[in-house]
């Protein structure tokens, strides 16, 4: 018997003035979001920026609310009740297939607009993150982070097998970086 989420459960954001509902979270996806929040939380225990789960709301325009899967905020006057009214510091989204156009979309030019430092887009499928760094107000792409399978390990150059990076680089704090296979771990 398959259960139906009822009308209240159902989250949705606000992209572009239209609503969009967001279909429930597979294992893989619950996992990632779950365990970047945990490492960020873990790492932040103690400082003024504060990690945020998913579904946590952030309001950055009329036409535009957003539930980021993981985000950091380090401004707490921004941070209310109802969820966060401005541009959080870090953004994590993670990669489905019926929200991929919009992370790499809409979202990530509102994200840009508004100020956001660092937005990572995660996808689970690939087992890689694509880091964008904000750099005279417009989002570069810093690094491309991948957990390669043995198969096209072994078709790269020892030169391109020695060039991977196994930790991602938090550019907020200089003493951050996360194993990618912490982040990865048990990833359908």
């Amino acid at each position: 018997m398959t259960e139906k989420i009822s009308y209240e459960e159902r989250r949705e954001e606000r992209i572009g003035g239209r609503l969009v509902a967001m279909a429930p979270a597979t294992i893989s996806h619950g996992r990632l979001t779950m365990r970047i929040c945990s490492i960020f939380d873990t790492y932040l225990r103690g400082r003024t920026c504060e990690a945020l789960p998913d579904g946590v709301a952030v309001y950055l325009t009329e036409d535009d609310y957003f539930l980021p899967d993981a985000m950091i905020v380090c401004d707490p006057d921004k941070i209310r009740p109802d969820g966060v009214h401005g541009a959080p510091d870090l953004v994590v989204e993670v990669l489905s297939p019926s929200t991929a156009r919009y992370d790499r979309g809409r979202k990530m030019d509102v994200y840009e607009a508004a100020g956001v430092r660092e937005y990572w887009i995660v996808s689970p499928g690939d087992k890689s993150i694509d880091q964008y760094l904000l750099t005279d107000g417009r989002f570069v792409l810093a690094e491309h982070y991948a957990i390669y399978p043995d198969w096209m390990l072994a078709h790269m150059s020892d030169a391109e097998r020695a060039a991977i990076k196994h930790e991602i680089r938090v550019s907020l704090y200089d003493d951050m970086a996360i194993p990618l296979e912490e982040i990865f771990e048990r990833i359908l």
